[in-house]
């Protein structure tokens, strides 16, 4: 199953889906590393090159299952990975650590987990309101120099932030939660890209599995990162699955999943802002990999996609439980 390509940037084409390795560490409940190295390797298999992974997805379990996958693969792989977020993720005990001097000593940690010399795509995760921007992507751009990372991305930065950064040094990609029931980033964030020419990255891309339909609450773990969340509370729920149901109901009109009509929607609204946009949904499943690359072959008539835009409208729920967090709060 081959699937097309996406340039980024100059220097950054990638699979036109990439693969969210966050589902790879124990984020969402208990992972079997055996079957979490066997749908990375599946991934690949099938055409997609470009992985995605930061060094708290599992205090490091992700980038050590995905430097297993690049023994003997790193040419097949466009490698993106973050940092600056530090603490206990799936505890909500964080913070943000974007000091300068921290650049060099995370990039290091990563390339040691990873097992590579250098990364594609290296992402300030979230940015540090104590430190300005300039100086954070002032580190990272001499890594570049360094050749231990080829592009700059960031995560959750305004379009503001995303400008004020572009001027120390190019961006090749912004990453952030984008998808039919989370859509924000369209006021500015995406305005901003498109301006520039940076890549987008949509996180979540069916919306931590609820678009998708594949989640029972009742089966999550007690740390499973969606109990943090507003829009997963017993009562945001019941009211989302209104959205759930149109999402449904285009997927058998079109002969779609659920999760292949999240994506396909993701696809049809970077083409309408002009944006080269890679998504990069995640799961532990080898089959679910497979179902998600089937978006790439879906196509959304005007009508369908304009229902689903209505859908974000009637979401209830935050997509984060402080927004200050992400792009949002801080626009």
């Amino acid at each position: 199953m081959p699937v097309s390509t996406v340039t980024l940037a100059e220097g950054l084409t990638v699979s036109a889906q990439g693969y969210g390795a966050m589902s790879v560490a124990p984020v969402y409940g208990p992972v079997d590393p055996a079957e979490a190295l066997a749908t990375l390797h599946h991934a690949v298999d099938i055409g997609i090159t470009f992985i995605d992974t930061a060094n708290i997805y599992g205090d490091g379990a992700s980038e050590r299952a995905v430097g297993k996958l690049l023994e003997g693969r790193r040419d097949e792989v466009q490698l993106a990975t973050k940092f600056g977020l530090v603490g206990g993720m799936s505890a909500g005990q964080r913070g943000i650590n974007g000091d300068p001097a921290y650049v060099a000593q995370a990039l290091e940690e990563s390339l040691g987990r990873l097992g590579v010399d250098h990364v594609d795509l290296y992402y300030l995760h979230r940015v540090d309101p104590s430190v300005p921007i300039e100086d954070t992507v002032g580190a990272m751009a001499e890594q570049v120099k360094a050749g231990k990372i080829r592009h700059i991305g960031l995560s959750e930065a305004t379009g503001d932030e995303l400008r004020r950064a572009y001027a120390v040094h190019p961006i090749s990609a912004i990453q952030s939660e984008w998808n039919i029931s989370s859509r924000d980033v369209e006021n500015k964030v995406v305005p901003a890209a498109a301006e520039l020419g940076v890549g987008f990255v949509p996180f979540s891309p069916v919306g931590r599995g609820f678009l998708a339909g594949s989640f029972d609450p009742s089966e999550w773990g007690e740390n499973d990162l969606r109990r943090r969340f507003p829009r997963f509370t017993d009562s945001a729920l019941a009211t989302n699955q209104k959205v759930l149901d149109v999402v449904r109901d285009v997927g058998v009109e079109s002969g779609a999943t659920p999760a292949q009509v999240s994506l396909a929607w993701l696809d049809a609204k970077g083409r309408h802002y002009g944006l080269p946009s890679v998504s990069i949904p995640g799961t532990r499943f080898a089959a679910r990999v497979s179902e998600n690359a089937g978006a790439l072959d879906i196509v959304l008539t005007e009508d369908q996609i304009a229902r689903l835009d209505a859908l974000a409208a009637i979401t209830e729920g935050e997509r984060s439980a402080d927004l200050n967090w992400i792009s949002q709060g801080r626009e």
